[in-house]
């Protein structure tokens, strides 16, 4: 997919006492659900938002938002799976504020099926966006880290991705590897000044739980020790904080968002 930028006009929010004051930020998937709560929150918090998703409707939402609250933001069509494209989302980044401080991976589908009627597509597209796409994307934003000497790199998992779930062989492959990957990089680049982290929502209230019978939501909250779903906004504030730097010694953890659902 062609990329293409979408300017906000807000006045920006830098105020000092922001968490995430004068920071620049990329989330990827930032048009609706975790992104969309995620892209706010950081706004909210101070940073410049890159808000980063596949459809111009989605992007347009996240970027009015960001504008009203009187945050500076820039929408951006890419497609994880294009590198060219996301190489051109970083330089205009750093064309337009002169660095990247941190990166949310946050892009993700999901295409379920046992294993016995799972196809190869439906494999092969999760694995290409969930997985390949975080590569692609941490790969076109390393550099300008290393330049930096800093950087914050943070993967959307999930409770699949620790546990596993039925019917869910390509999206827990998916969430394990980001795991994987996010636990390399705290190795590879925290002397470097970049630290790397992972989040594993539980069951959280976005879109992808629309289909699902109302039964089955309650039978998905009387396993929550919290007796209730996630919202996204939850979410959004454990990446906030692991993007801030409160969090400065925090570097190759998993944290889980789930509510206790697994214990």
């Amino acid at each position: 997919m062609a990329d293409e930028p979408r300017n906000g006009k807000g006045s920006g929010n830098g105020a000092a006492n922001m968490r995430l004051a004068g920071k620049v930020a990329i989330i990827t998937g930032a048009g609706r659900g975790i992104g969309q709560a995620t892209a706010l929150k950081f706004a909210e918090e101070g940073a410049r938002v890159v808000v980063c998703d596949v459809s111009p409707e989605w992007i347009e939402d996240t970027v009015e938002h960001i504008t009203r609250m009187g945050g500076d933001t820039m929408g951006y069509i890419a497609d994880v799976r294009n590198m060219g494209s996301l190489r051109a989302m970083v330089d205009a980044t750093v064309a337009r504020w002169g660095k990247v401080d941190c990166l949310v991976n946050n892009a993700g589908i999901v295409m379920d099926a046992q294993i016995k009627n799972m196809t190869d597509d439906q494999f092969d597209r999760v694995i290409e966006i969930n997985l390949k796409g975080v590569y692609n994307c941490t790969r076109a934003v390393v550099d300008t880290m290393l330049k930096q000497q800093s950087g914050v790199i943070l993967n959307a998992s999930s409770i699949v991705g620790l546990y596993g779930n039925f019917g869910q062989t390509n999206y827990a492959a998916s969430k394990f590897g980001v795991i994987g990957m996010v636990k390399t990089w705290a190795k590879e680049l925290g002397r470097k000044g970049i630290r790397a982290n992972a989040v594993c929502p539980g069951f959280i209230e976005t879109s992808i739980l629309a289909s699902i019978p109302e039964r089955v939501i309650h039978a998905l909250e009387e396993r929550v020790p919290l007796g209730r779903l996630g919202k996204p906004e939850e979410i959004a504030n454990t990446f906030a904080f692991l993007a801030s730097d409160e969090a400065s010694y925090i570097n190759g953890a998993v944290i889980e968002v789930s509510g206790g659902l697994t214990l």
